[in-house]
């Protein structure tokens, strides 16, 4: 059994026992979160209807706190003399999913 769930913009692909690193979360370490199911298939059962989805609860645990690697941005403009050089990190959140189950 898996589902699809979406958190942060984005989707991820999860099953029981998986720990996926998403956007950050608020929440200290053993914290609970829920996630919104968008598809849940298990075994040959699909399921994707709104209403039917409503039914099921993803829950995970937040395992810990991070930064994402180091990406530098060069800005560059030729014959003008222009650069600017920033950074970012961005800042995750692993959580490991503990439950797909009906409400």
């Amino acid at each position: 059994m898996y589902a699809i769930v979406k958190t942060g913009g984005k989707q991820y692909k999860v099953a029981v026992g998986d720990v996926v690193e998403v956007e950050k979360l608020e929440g200290e370490p053993g914290t609970e979160v829920n996630f919104p199911a968008l598809l849940v298939v298990d075994g040959n059962d699909i399921t994707h209807d709104a209403s039917a989805l409503e039914k099921f609860a993803v829950t995970g645990k937040v395992v810990e706190q991070s930064k994402g690697p180091k990406i530098r941005i060069h800005k560059f403009k030729n014959k003008t003399g222009y650069h600017k050089r920033q950074g970012h990190r961005q800042k995750l959140t692993r959580v490991e999913v503990t439950g797909i189950s009906d409400k």
